[in-house]
C-alpha cells in the first residue's frame, strides 16, 4: 500500500511539473508624464494622452506567443513621479524600458520632423536603439541623462516620437490611425525579440 502511494505522489509531482510554465520575460512601456502633467501640448492635444493611446495599443499588440509580458508604468491618466516610475522598473527587473514622449521645439510651429532615441551609457542600450531605431526609421541616438534612463537598472531607452508643434507629425501621432501604425511598429519590434 505504501508503494502504491508512493507511486500515487510521483505521478502526481510529474503532472505538476510538466505544466508548470516558465516566468514571462518583462517588457516596460512607460507613457511619459500622466495626471496634472500635460507634457507638449498644441491647439488642445496633450502629449500625456497620445503616448498612453499608444502604449496600451503596444501591450494589447505584443506577445502573441506568450513569450513577453508588457507591462505600463500608467495604464490610466494618472501621475506618478519619476522615482515611482523607476522604482517600480527596477522592482520588475525587465529585459527592457521603452519610455515614449513627445518632443516640441521652442517656435510656435516647426519644420523639424521625426523621433529620436535617447540611450543610457551602455552598449545595451545603444544596441537596443538601433534595432529600434531600424523598426521605427533611421534616427538620431544620442545618450542623454534623463532620469529613467539615469536610474533604470535594466537596458532603457527613451522614444521621442515626433513633434507636437509640427502640423502635419501632430496630427498623425493623434489620430487613431496614426496610434495604430506607431504602436505596431514597437509590438512588432516586441514580438521579433527572443
Amino acid at each position: 500500500m505504501k508503494a502504491l502511494k508512493l507511486l500515487a505522489v510521483s505521478f502526481a509531482s510529474a503532472a505538476m511539473l510538466s505544466f508548470s510554465t516558465e516566468t514571462k520575460k518583462i517588457i516596460v512601456i512607460d507613457a511619459g508624464h500622466g495626471g496634472n502633467d500635460f507634457g507638449a501640448t498644441m491647439n488642445g492635444v496633450s502629449e500625456k494622452d497620445m503616448v498612453l493611446n499608444i502604449a496600451r495599443q503596444i501591450k494589447k499588440a505584443s506577445d502573441k506567443d506568450g513569450t513577453y509580458e508588457v507591462i505600463l508604468t500608467r495604464s490610466d491618466d494618472t501621475s506618478t513621479t519619476l522615482t515611482e516610475r523607476t522604482e517600480q522598473i527596477n522592482k520588475l527587473n525587465p529585459e527592457m524600458v521603452i519610455s515614449l514622449h513627445i518632443n516640441r521645439t521652442p517656435e510656435a510651429n516647426t519644420n523639424k520632423s521625426g523621433h529620436e532615441i535617447f540611450i543610457q551609457k551602455t552598449s545595451e542600450s545603444k544596441s537596443l536603439a538601433e534595432k529600434l531605431s531600424k523598426k521605427l526609421g533611421e534616427c538620431s541616438i544620442k545618450e542623454e541623462n534623463l532620469h529613467i534612463l539615469r536610474n533604470s537598472k535594466s537596458p532603457a531607452v527613451l522614444v521621442e516620437l515626433g513633434y507636437i508643434n509640427n502640423i502635419k507629425e501632430r496630427e498623425y501621432m493623434n489620430s487613431s490611425d496614426g496610434q495604430r501604425e506607431i504602436a505596431k511598429k514597437f509590438a512588432d519590434f516586441i514580438n521579433e525579440q527572443k
